[in-house]
């Protein structure tokens, strides 16, 4: 992200970090007013939301699910570093996860990045940040697990004008004044007190509660701007975890890919939350009420818009006709599809019982298994354990389509 240090006059500097005095007051409305008039139409959207996720975490076996997770956390980072610009294919990705990195240095770093994201994902979607998504504490350690896997060269930043380079310190808040675009960020002496707010603002809600103010706690945190570097990516994956926990979602989606999708859209909206209050009609804090319900409408919209997308995609009748069509594609055995097909229905087949089910010799069914292990669409915990499904990034535009965009041969 772009920022540029900004030369504003001291109202007190203590240790070196300057405090102009800003009030919390001016991050209000921090929630939507208990008497708001978008009030009933946000919690209805939020409500949807709330069942549509719960329903689609149901529809999958277990196994599945925990598949079909490792899938959305690539995707989730692509969607999110590309939103910052960063352009690093889920098949790359995946590849990173391997040990597998580029020769070139700039796409090295870049997968670095992404498998520094997913490793964070990861710990967020295994209870790791479970009850402090929106503390402090949980925030910090957000961006100090994200930054503490960055190459080197990714803990920069520079000012375009003066061409100033600052560190970035791995969950620690900023020392220097910020302007991202038109918007000035509150003084590095002020951050831990409107940090304070936040918290008690956002946490300890109800899970619908959580659910509605999810967008505005994506915003103010944003407003903020607590870090040198990182704070769209943190944001990102704080909102990721809030929901997470408040629709016991089972990590199956991801609104990044939503709002990626709509990026001018999400970078308009949020900026324009940026705004003053413009009459007495907008609400009764410092900045614009009905701004904030704008994006929160089109966030709580963008949530629903990829459930249901997700939902689509996985839906038994379709993924399994499209790995079928996969299975004759690649000239493999009948009983390759009659497996997978199992497997997708059961959740999970042991080794023990492939051959039996299939109806040949043990051997044969261990070539099969062996093939498709070989081709990274099944997996096990141990040599002899129960089969599973992988969804692996090369064939996701072959069983899931438009997941992500295609590509050929990634380098």
């Amino acid at each position: 992200m772009d920022i540029n240090v900004a030369n504003k006059a001291a109202h007190n500097v203590a240790d070196g970090v300057l405090d102009r005095g800003e009030s919390t007051a001016m991050m209000d409305p921090v929630r939507l007013a208990e008497d708001s008039r978008f009030r009933p139409e946000l919690l209805e959207l939020a409500f949807d939301l709330v069942g549509k996720a719960a329903g689609f975490q149901r529809s999958l076996p277990p196994a599945v699910s925990s598949s079909l997770a490792d899938l959305v956390r690539s995707m989730n980072c692509y969607y999110s570093n590309l939103i910052e610009g960063h352009n690093t294919h889920p098949i790359d990705i995946e590849r990173a996860l391997k040990g597998d990195f580029s020769g070139n240095a700039k796409k090295r770093n870049l997968q670095l990045e992404a498998k520094a994201h997913i490793e964070v994902q990861r710990w967020i979607d295994n209870g790791g940040l479970k009850g402090n998504a929106t503390t402090r504490n949980g925030i910090c350690e957000i961006h100090r697990r994200f930054c503490t896997a960055l190459p080197k060269d990714l803990l920069w930043v520079e000012d375009p004008e003066t061409h100033k380079r600052l560190p970035v310190v791995p969950g620690e808040f900023r020392h220097d004044m910020v302007a991202v675009g038109r918007h000035i960020p509150v003084s590095p002496g002020a951050i831990p007190r409107f940090m304070e707010r936040f918290e008690n603002a956002y946490t300890g809600l109800n899970k619908v509660e959580s659910v509605l103010e999810s967008a505005a706690a994506h915003h103010r945190l944003a407003w903020i701007h607590p870090f040198i570097d990182g704070n769209g990516r943190v944001a990102r994956l704080m909102s990721h975890a809030t929901l997470l926990e408040a629709l016991d979602s089972g990590a199956l989606w991801s609104v990044a890919r939503g709002l990626s999708r709509s990026v001018a859209t999400y970078k308009e909206l949020l900026a324009n939350c940026d705004l003053p209050r413009r009459n007495d009609l907008d609400g009764r804090g410092a900045l614009s009420e009905e701004a904030l319900v704008e994006f929160t409408r089109f966030f709580l919209k963008t949530c629903i818009d990829q459930v249901e997308f997700m939902e689509s995609l996985i839906k038994p009748d379709g993924l399994r006709a499209r790995i079928q069509r996969w299975v004759e594609e690649e000239s493999l055995s009948p009983k390759t599809g009659q497996l997978l097909d199992a497997i997708l229905y059961r959740g999970e087949v042991p080794r023990g019982e492939v051959a039996s089910m299939l109806g040949i010799s043990p051997r044969s069914g261990r070539d099969i298994v062996s093939s498709l292990i070989e081709r990274g669409v099944l997996t096990s915990d141990t040599a002899y354990g129960a089969l599973r499904i992988l969804f692996p990034a090369k064939l996701a535009n072959r069983w899931m389509p438009d997941l992500f965009p295609e590509v050929k041969e990634p380098s």
